[in-house]
C-alpha cells in the first residue's frame, strides 16, 4: 500500500515518537492531522519543532472524550494511535489516570474508528507488556506480564484494540516498539537522563539499576517500523515488533555515551530511580523478524551513530534550556 495522499491521524503527535512520525508522513506525502493534548497555553508539545507545521492540521483535544473521538476521525483513512500516559514510576503514583487515558481513551478511539469506517488503525503497545524476558529474543509469542500499573494499563489497551478486529472487524494492528530514544525524548528515559546530566557539567551521573539490558531503537527508524507496518496489505489483529534484536547493560549504555561524548562518567545509584524489586523489568532483547519477514524492514542506525545523533541534540542549549537535568521528573 502506498501512503502518499492518504488522510492519516497521529495521536500522541505532540510527544516525543509521535513529532517524528508527523515528520515521516509529511515525507511520505500524506495529508497529516496531529492531535495534541489541550491545554490553556495553547502549546503544541514537540510539535512546535517539527519545520513542516503549517502544512499539518493540529487538533487540541483529549482522547478520554468519547465524543470528541468521534469528530476527530471523521474522513480519516489510517489512524497511528500513540496517545498514551507512559512513565512508569508515576503510574504507580497515579495508577486510574493509566486506565482512564490508555484503556478508556482506546476504547474511545476504536469506536470512533469503527463509526466513521477508517481503513486502518495502528495502536502503539510497548516492550513493558512482557515484564522481564522469559526467553530471548522475545517475539510476539512471548507471555505477558504486567509488572507496572503502566504495562497493565497497556496490555488491557491492547486488548480492547484487538478484540474490536475480532468482534468487528476493525482493521486494527498492533505496534509494539520496544526502547525508543532520540531527540525530544523526556527526561524521564535513561538515555536523555544520562546525557542531560553530562550537558550540565556533571560527572557523577545519578541513575537507576545498572544491570537491567534494554533494547534501543533510534526514533527515526521506529517510525519507520510504523510505515512499514501501515503499508502492509495483511496482519490486521496481529501483533508487529519494532527493535534491534540487540540488548544493551545499563551500566555499559552509560559507559559508551560518556565515551561518545568524550567524558569520564562515574554512575551513583538513586534510590528515587529504582523501581520496586518485583516491578522491574530485568532484561529486553526483540525478537524483530516477523516484520522483517513480512515487510523487510529492520532497524538501521547503530546504538553508537544514534547516541551521537542524540547527544548532540541535547547538547545543543537551545534544546538543553528545555529540560531540568537536577530534577528527577517521573
Amino acid at each position: 500500500m502506498t501512503l502518499a495522499g492518504k488522510r492519516v491521524l497521529v495521536t500522541g503527535a505532540d510527544g516525543f515518537i509521535g513529532s517524528h512520525l508527523v515528520e515521516a508522513l509529511l515525507d511520505e506525502g500524506c495529508t497529516v492531522t496531529a492531535l495534541s493534548q489541550y491545554n490553556s497555553f495553547n502549546h503544541w508539545g514537540w510539535l512546535e519543532d517539527v519545520a513542516r507545521l503549517d502544512e499539518v492540521e493540529v487538533i487540541t483535544g483529549d482522547i478520554r472524550d468519547s465524543h470528541f473521538c468521534r469528530e476527530l476521525t471523521k474522513n480519516i483513512e489510517i489512524i497511528f494511535h500513540l496517545a498514551a500516559l507512559i512513565p512508569i514510576p508515576y503510574s504507580y503514583r497515579a495508577p486510574e489516570s493509566y486506565i482512564d487515558t490508555n484503556v478508556k481513551g482506546t476504547l474511545h478511539l476504536c469506536q470512533a474508528a469503527l463509526a466513521n469506517g477508517v481503513g486502518k488503525v495502528i495502536h502503539t503497545s510497548t516492550s513493558e507488556v512482557y515484564g522481564t524476558a522469559r526467553y530471548v529474543p522475545i517475539d510476539e509469542q512471548h507471555p505477558l506480564n504486567a509488572q507496572s500499573p503502566y504495562s497493565a494499563s497497556k496490555i488491557a489497551a491492547d486488548a480492547v484494540a484487538v478484540s474490536f478486529y475480532h468482534a468487528f472487524k476493525l482493521p486494527v494492528i498492533i505496534a509494539r516498539p520496544f526502547n525508543t530514544y532520540g531527540p525530544r525524548q523526556s527526561a524521564r528515559a535513561v538515555i536523555p537522563t544520562i546525557i542531560s546530566q553530562i550537558a550540565s557539567g556533571r560527572n557523577e551521573i545519578e541513575i537507576g539499576d545498572l544491570n537491567t539490558t534494554r533494547d534501543f531503537t533510534f526514533v527515526t527508524d521506529t517510525c519507520a517500523g510504523f510505515l512499514a507496518i501501515a503499508r502492509m496489505e495483511k496482519g490486521c489483529g496481529e501483533v508487529f515488533h519494532i527493535g534491534s534484536d540487540r540488548e544493551i547493560r545499563i551500566g555499559d549504555l552509560l559507559t559508551l555515551i560518556g565515551e561518545v561524548i568524550g567524558v569520564n562518567v562515574t554512575p551513583m545509584t538513586a534510590s528515587e530511580r529504582m523501581r520496586p524489586p518485583t516491578s522491574e523489568v530485568y532484561r529486553l532483547r526483540c525478537s524483530n523478524s516477523k516484520l522483517k519477514q513480512a515487510t523487510g524492514f529492520a532497524p538501521e542506525i547503530p546504538l553508537r551513530d544514534g547516541l551521537k545523533l542524540t547527544a548532540d541534540w541535547f547538547r545543543s542549549e537551545a534544546n538543553a534550556s528545555k529540560y531540568k537535568p537536577w530534577l528527577y521528573n517521573v
